[in-house]
This record gives C-alpha cells, structure tokens and sequence, in this order.
C-alpha cells in the first residue's frame, strides 16, 4: 500500500524496525482484533494497538464505566464516568489514531453471539475478569480457527498466554489451549478485582505486553507465546516463563474431543 505522508510520519518507528518496515506496517493496517473487555487489561492493550495502526479493532463489553474503574481502566476518563465502556474507548482510539476503525460491540459475549462475533477478526485478545468467558472465548476461538492472545490479573498476579490449537506445529501436533492450561472453570467461587483489589500500573504492564503478542501474531515475527505461561508477580518482581504442553485429554482439542458447539455454555 501506499503510505500517505502523515502515516509515514506516524508509523516511522515501526518502518525503521527490520522486523517490520513497511511491509509490516502495512499489515497491521489490513489486520483486525477483537478486545473482548475494555477494562484494566483492555485498556493498555486499545491504547497501543491503536497507536500500532491495527486497522481495525473491535471491543466488546456490556459495563458501563464507573468511578471505582478510573485507578486501572485508562482508555476511560473521570468524564466517561455513566458512559458505555464501548463508546468512551472508541472516543479516545479516535483521538489518538484516525486510521483505526472501531466497531463497538455494546455486550456481553456469550454462547449466542461469540463465534459470529469472532469470526470476523483476525486475532481475539481476552482480557475479561471471570473465567467463564475465558473458557467461552477460548471454545470459541478454536472453533473459529483464531488466534487466541489472553491475560489475566488479580491483586499482585497476573498471566499471559497464547493459544492457538488449531495451528499444526512442525512436528505434526498442535500446541495447547486454554482448556489444557486448566480442564476447567474452578468448581469453587474466585474473588474478582472488586472483591479482593488489583494493583492498577499491574494493568498497564500486562496489557501492553499482551499488546506486543498480538502484534508478533499479526506480524509473523518473534517466537510465540503459544506453549507457554508468563506468569508476573508484581510484589517480588519475578517473571517466569513456564511450558505448557497440550492435553490429549482435552475435551475441546484433544485426542477424543467432545466439545462441538458452544451449547456447554448456555443458559
């Protein structure tokens, strides 16, 4: 594609990267993500793949946005306070980069509309904060044969994962999903942010870098996180990168799989 010279201007950084160039550039510009949550990890994450020029972003959250978000949620002003998350994230991608369209999804994802919703997107980057829309997103993208960039975060912890199941590695396998990582939603209940706090500048580091795996996705660059967890604490500020092998147990992406649909999830 041709680059206009405000693009050019815009984008130089990222052309002067080998790994990149113009080439890539123009890549990201094609390419499109869905952000499911504009929340703490949302945030970071539609911040820069805004200002990386993904050409087209989609978000998809239900809440609206309330006082108690502001310490972590910075996509959202103390203005947007009472708006659709959807509305005051697209207002402030608008701002910061007129090349990205955004398509503002106004609701929850469920069973009823996640693999519609997916499919259109290259890439899906789940930053959502309960895990039964971690592991409805993660059926969902193996289902529609995406790409699957997900993070989680609670008080001083958080975690990054690539999962793309679908995707035959060299050895003729594939590497895990989600489901792999964990079986299943915990039989228990899990105290979310609002009842057990998250530290906000955790947010911001996990989103950007769940930011960079999306870009080394749609960019074919790098060495994937697919096969691996990065796991963060933030209180004694180790990092670790740990293997994570597939399941052949696995009911979605297993030897014997038995999950087909997304009826598991209904009701």
């Amino acid at each position: 594609m041709d680059f206009s010279e405000t693009q050019i201007q815009r984008y130089a950084r990222h052309i002067l990267l080998r790994e990149v160039g113009g080439e890539g550039q123009a890549r990201l510009l094609d390419s499109s993500v869905l952000v499911v949550g504009a929340g703490g990890l949302g945030s970071p994450l539609l911040l820069y793949l805004a200002a990386a020029g993904v050409g087209t972003i989609g978000v998809v959250d239900g809440d609206d946005v309330d006082l108690t978000n502001l310490q972590r949620q910075v996509v959202h002003t103390t203005a947007d306070v009472g708006r659709p998350k959807v509305d005051s994230a697209r207002d402030t991608i608008a701002a910061i980069n007129p090349d990205v369209r955004v398509h503002a999804h106004h609701e929850n994802i469920d069973a009823e509309n996640a693999l519609a919703m997916i499919t259109g997107y290259d890439v899906v980057a789940d930053g959502s904060d309960n895990f039964p829309t971690r592991f409805l997103v993660n059926d969902a993208c193996f289902l529609c044969e995406k790409t699957l960039v997900s993070a989680a975060i609670l008080r001083f912890d958080a975690q990054l994962a690539t999962f793309k199941a679908h995707v035959p590695t060299p050895e003729g396998d594939h590497g895990p999903c989600y489901r792999c990582l964990l079986g299943g939603p915990p039989a228990g209940p899990v105290p979310s942010c609002a009842e057990a706090g998250v530290l906000g500048a955790l947010c911001g580091a996990v989103g950007s870098l769940q930011a960079a795996e999306v870009l080394k996705e749609l960019l074919g660059i790098g060495e994937s996180l697919s096969g691996f967890l990065l796991v963060m604490d933030a209180l004694s500020a180790m990092i670790r990168k740990i293997k994570v092998k597939r399941d052949p147990a696995c009911p979605l992406c297993g030897d014997r799989p038995t999950i087909r649909d997304l009826s598991a999830h209904a009701g």
